[in-house]
């Protein structure tokens, strides 16, 4: 069975993106992450693996959006003897 969080997805979002906007005015990532953490009342590392799963989301949304179908894998190529001889099959 599913354990269920203190905190709401919505709270959880307002403090990866209040890390994310705020990083800069703090010396480092983790600090902004303690700092926030301390005011919404969860781990510092709670809040840290949320910027994790956040910033893997963005990435994959990106790479997902940017990603060119590949081409239908029609299996192996042919060797360079079954080549040959399918050529010389249709010349005689």
């Amino acid at each position: 069975m599913a354990r269920t969080s203190r905190f709401s997805p919505e709270v959880r979002d307002r403090a990866v993106r209040m890390v994310l906007e705020h990083a800069e005015e703090y010396g480092s990532q983790w600090a902004a992450i303690k700092s926030i953490a301390e005011k919404i009342g969860c781990a510092p590392e709670t809040l840290r693996s949320w910027v994790r799963q956040g910033e893997r989301a963005a990435h994959s949304r990106a790479r997902a959006a940017s990603i060119v179908p590949a081409r239908r894998w029609s299996g192996p190529a042919p060797c360079r003897r079954q080549r040959t001889v399918k050529k010389v099959s249709l010349i005689a």
